[in-house]
């Protein structure tokens, strides 16, 4: 017999990065499901817009989810404010991209803050809230850079493969406390983050609604494991059982290889590099100090 789907009506959900991209549609989704959803944004302008078309269930709060005792407080405010969090989505993210030697000690510091530190970091505070309530849910977005190699951002890999390995280990730490965890691995999702790339014949781009979809369905049936498209966890597996050189060629005869350095500096990529050049503020007081 089949599981039943988790109901996620009245329960509390935080979303961070929910202002915009995969984040709105995530918050979206949600309230579709009758949770209460907190949406988090270094935006706070724009994660009201977000909310306001989502209210009552939806409230806005600002967050650089680089700042830990910022991230902290945020999640005891909702605590207070919303209730008990049941699941929290680690969704912030960013991804300039530069060849290495050419990545500012800023940039390289504000991507290792947002993709990986401040997803440890949150998770470890939703898991000392939930473990002992013996339920919750904490699902970290990854990225299809988080099991393929990308050239032209090798700290975003760096750092996704990162939220890999963490939430795979995680999850045996998590084992028969009721918490679970689910890593979600996107291909290019057609959001401002993927403005100026080209389509990778390998994969197919996805809608940001799809990746939301698939959000919540994991908080519904918990997996460890969601890929979006689902063909991509076929491509990842097959990509694992064949020599390097073949599947390095295959990645540049399907262009993945030039993706990233072929949007490197266009006009396209300009407004959302501009952007994230100024994210995480707390991680650029410790990189001036």
């Amino acid at each position: 017999m089949a599981r039943q789907a988790r109901s996620l009506s009245g329960k509390v959900v935080v979303v961070t990065g929910g202002g915009r991209g995969i984040g709105a549609a995530t918050a979206q989704t949600l309230v579709r499901e009758g949770a209460q959803v907190a949406i988090a944004d270094l935006d706070l302008d724009r994660a009201k817009e977000t909310a306001a078309a989502l209210e009552p269930q939806a409230v806005a709060f600002q967050l650089d989810v680089s700042d830990r005792h910022a991230f902290t407080a945020f999640l005891d405010q909702v605590e207070r404010e919303l209730g008990p969090i049941y699941a929290l989505v680690n969704n912030a993210g960013i991804m300039p991209l530069n060849r290495i030697e050419e990545e500012s000690d800023r940039t390289t510091a504000a991507q290792i803050a947002v993709n990986l530190v401040a997803v440890i970091h949150g998770t470890k505070e939703a898991v000392r809230r939930m473990k002992p309530r013996g339920t919750g849910h904490v699902v970290n977005v990854s990225s299809a850079a988080g099991k393929i190699p990308v050239s032209g951002a090798a700290t975003y890999a760096a750092t996704k493969f990162g939220v890999s390995g963490f939430t795979e280990s995680l999850n045996m730490e998590l084992k028969g406390t009721g918490v679970d965890v689910s890593c979600v691995y996107p291909a290019i999702v057609h959001t401002e983050l993927s403005a100026g790339l080209k389509q990778n014949k390998g994969v197919r781009g996805v809608e940001p609604e799809e990746v939301a979809e698939a959000i919540v369905g994991a908080l519904k049936e918990p997996r460890l494991y969601v890929y979006v498209p689902r063909s991509l966890g076929t491509s990842v597996r097959t990509g694992a059982l064949i020599p390097r050189r073949v599947g390095e060629w295959l990645n540049r005869v399907l262009g993945g290889e030039t993706m990233l350095t072929d949007a490197m500096h266009t006009d396209a990529r300009a407004q959302y590099e501009a952007r994230v050049s100024h994210s995480a503020p707390a991680s650029d007081r410790e990189v001036q100090q």
